[in-house]
């Protein structure tokens, strides 16, 4: 009997999520939660769903809303049977900002900012660790971004995003430390062509997750507390 892996991201309705739930669904050895703030309007993980053989379930989840979470925690864990959560992957993010710099920046703009990617990861993690913990693999991913890396250097812009994504790297080194026992890392998924990523990014969506999914699938326990990129290479804080 194929070993079964449980997948849940965030964020799965469009672009990098989107993309994960497709390729993972490949492999008959995963079972997929995908989670969205609307699944009923999630039309694409709706028609995979439908074509999945129970493989793909699909979860509303706000990552804004801490009783929206803790409420799709408790309607995730009965279907599973008794079992964990593999990888959780924080995914859902946004860049209100755009190119923002921070003497002109909205801080309220700032702090919606932070809310989605820092907040939200924090809540799924509090919220889901208890079937992260139960699971095989036992594995966080934090999807953040290299501009959120400051000795990647770049530049004044995109500041209200960059900081929330410095922020996030910190979340998963404190993630990290605080339970030895599960890997966490903070992932770079590269600049993809996605409604975030905008039309200019250099990869295609497939590429990069195509990468993602490989470094995650070959994490080691003392990879936990680290910044990897979609190539598998370590990035600088």
């Amino acid at each position: 009997m194929t070993q079964e892996y449980v997948w849940l991201i965030t964020g799965a309705n469009r672009g990098i999520g989107l993309e994960m739930v497709k390729q993972l669904l490949q492999s008959p050895a995963n079972i997929i939660v995908a989670a969205a703030r609307d699944p009923a309007k999630a039309t694409e993980l709706q028609r995979l769903a439908e074509k999945a053989g129970g493989k793909l379930r699909l979860l509303a989840l706000d990552v804004t809303d801490k009783e929206s979470i803790n409420k799709a925690a408790k309607e995730v864990a009965e279907p599973l049977g008794g079992k964990g959560i593999d990888y959780l992957i924080n995914n859902a993010g946004v860049m209100l900002g755009g190119e923002d710099m921070v003497f002109s920046m909205d801080v309220d703009i700032l702090t919606k900012t932070f809310a989605t990617n820092v907040g939200g990861p924090a809540l799924v993690t509090q919220a889901f660790i208890g079937l992260v913990e139960k699971s095989e693999k036992k594995t966080v991913v934090n999807i953040s971004s290299t501009v959120g890396s400051i000795a990647s250097d770049f530049g004044a812009k995109a500041a209200s995003y960059a900081i929330s994504k410095a922020a996030l790297n910190m979340l998963t080194y404190k993630e990290a430390k605080e339970k030895p026992d599960i890997t966490v890392i903070s992932m770079c998924p590269g600049w993809l062509q996605t409604d975030l990523g905008g039309p200019d990014a250099i990869l295609p969506v497939s590429v990069g997750v195509e990468g993602v999914l490989k470094t995650i699938l070959a994490l080691k326990p003392e990879d936990s507390g680290k910044f990897f990129n979609f190539q598998g290479q370590g990035v600088p804080w």
